[in-house]
């Protein structure tokens, strides 16, 4: 008996959710279909974007072996096929939904002139264009959240030639001692962090709501995510923001054979649940334990996901690991400086490191899925 799996996405959660159900469930027959052919470490597309760093790896690295995989992308998921751009047509029983997320470009006039760090290919686009800067020339950076402030410290340390300004009030969620570590870390830097609004961008200025313009030969969007549209266009449930809604198991809301996970899904009563690697992991752990529950007839588990901390890398050499409660509320504890910027590195290092585990066959890194059921609903003979 073969069971089909089509999982759309190869991010952190599709990998995860991948790796899981091959390493716990071998008879299982897994396609994943990848946007590109390599596995790219989103949380480390800042430093791709200021040209200090790499974050691809071959998809054969992180995905367990017995994956097929197709490059390409989903157009329409049907009630038990999905439509690929490319005109391939995959048949499953239980399709999960893990397309991620990317940049929530504004409707600003001049919108299209923003660079981004979101995606593989704009931050390779943004790396190139800052290497054709002239000395002193402004980079804008917009938006105080994470990727924001990470954007601005690594491009302003790769490039300190650059003059970089920050438009946004930097980590402005977390508690004032890491708020003022964080502002003095960009100013030794070299950033100038400028509060307010960005209402248009022109050439080699960037506007403000309060009449001001800050000059740019470059401006990049660190202003927040959007999702692919997928789940609207195929007639799925989903939020205000177009994420798939599923319920508490992780299951499509409307109960199709749709399991969603990571950045482009809202789950029933955990909207604490931020798009993030922390929360990818988990939530394609769970996906992977709640698809072998649709193939076999079994009632899934409940997701139950608390966060631990949040990690900011500012440059090469210093960062914030800020503990949080299981809600994502900050804690007052936290590391800064040199031990932050070691702990950040040891979480993105064992991220890629977890997958890779879980590709080989180590299913104890999350706590075991629900056991076969005897009668099988969902399996191809």
């Amino acid at each position: 008996m073969t069971t089909d799996v089509v999982v759309l996405g190869a991010g952190y959660a599709g990998v995860m959710a991948a790796n899981r159900l091959l390493a716990t469930h071998p008879g299982v027959s897994v396609t994943v279909v990848a946007p590109r052919p390599v596995f790219v470490e989103r949380v480390r597309l800042h430093q791709v974007a200021a040209g200090s760093g790499a974050a691809t790896h071959d998809l054969a690295d992180v995905l367990h072996p017995a994956a097929a995989v197709h490059v390409g992308t989903a157009v329409h998921i049907g009630a038990d096929r999905v439509l690929l751009a490319d005109g391939t047509t995959l048949p499953f029983h239980v399709a999960i939904y893990a397309v991620g997320s990317g940049a929530a470009v504004p409707a600003i006039p001049g919108a299209g002139r923003l660079h981004s760090t979101a995606e593989l290919e704009r931050a390779l686009d943004t790396a190139a264009a800052l290497g054709e800067l002239g000395d002193g020339a402004g980079v804008v950076v917009v938006g105080g959240g994470l990727t924001g402030v990470e954007s601005a410290a690594e491009i302003a340390e790769a490039h300190p030639r650059l003059s970089v300004t920050l438009v946004g009030d930097p980590v402005a969620h977390l508690p004032g001692s890491t708020r003022r570590f964080v502002a003095a870390r960009l100013r030794r830097l070299g950033v100038r962090i400028r509060p307010g609004r960005v209402v248009a961008v022109e050439d080699g200025a960037v506007l403000l709501a309060d009449g001001d313009g800050v000059p740019a030969e470059l401006a990049v969007w660190a202003g927040g995510f959007t999702v692919p549209d997928l789940a609207r266009r195929s007639g799925l449930p989903v939020d205000e923001t177009g994420r798939l809604r599923v319920d508490a198991t992780l299951r499509s809301a409307d109960g199709a054979n749709v399991v969603g996970v990571g950045d482009a899904v809202t789950v029933d009563g955990q909207d604490h649940i931020r798009m993030s690697c922390q929360a990818a992991l988990p939530l394609g752990a769970h996906g992977a334990d709640t698809t072998w529950a649709l193939l076999t007839g079994t009632d899934p588990r409940p997701l139950s996901l608390g966060f631990a901390a949040q990690c900011i890398s500012l440059g090469r050499s210093s960062g914030v690991v800020q503990r949080t409660r299981p809600d994502d509320t900050p804690r007052s504890l936290a590391l800064r400086g040199t031990l932050g910027s070691f702990g950040k590195e040891a979480v993105v290092r064992g991220t890629v490191w977890m997958l890779r585990r879980q590709a080989r066959g180590h299913s104890y890194l999350f706590p075991a899925g629900p056991a076969p059921a005897s009668e099988p609903i969902a399996v191809r003979r």
